[in-house]
């Protein structure tokens, strides 16, 4: 297996790749399933991909997973709020997407520090959605 590193729409994600002895014959095989991990945002205030304005600020405290958006969408609901503690796993809140809702969790538990976001609002990926720390 080897390892690479790929941005897609500004995204990068870490991709294991299996590498193939020998001449291929025929049809190729269907690919495997990538292995897709989102690497770590890195730093605030950079604009997120299909915006003019920049992503949210970072975390106020200093400490903190931010909790970023994997696609752009709209936030249907706000399962928490600031000051809630939550365990790793638990739903943060509903991102609509391509018609589907899809349940943000948290990363890690701890305390809801700071959210950068409200229902209805439209979010870009990549975009700070709030902070867990």
């Amino acid at each position: 297996m080897r390892r690479f590193r790929v941005t897609v729409n500004g995204q990068t994600f870490e991709v294991e790749v299996e590498e193939q002895s020998g001449p291929v014959r025929g049809p190729a095989p269907p690919p495997a399933p990538a292995s897709l991990t989102p690497a770590p945002v890195v730093g605030g205030g950079i604009p997120a991909p299909g915006t003019d304005k920049p992503a949210a600020a970072p975390p106020r405290s200093g400490t903190g997973h931010a909790v970023t958006a994997p696609m752009p969408g709209v936030i249907n609901a706000l399962k928490v709020s600031e000051g809630q503690k939550v365990g790793q796993g638990e739903v943060l809140l509903i991102l609509e997407a391509m018609k589907m809702e899809n349940e943000i969790t948290a990363p890690a538990g701890g305390t809801v520090k700071q959210i950068a976001v409200s229902a209805g609002q439209s979010v870009a990926a990549g975009e700070t959605l709030m902070i867990v720390g």
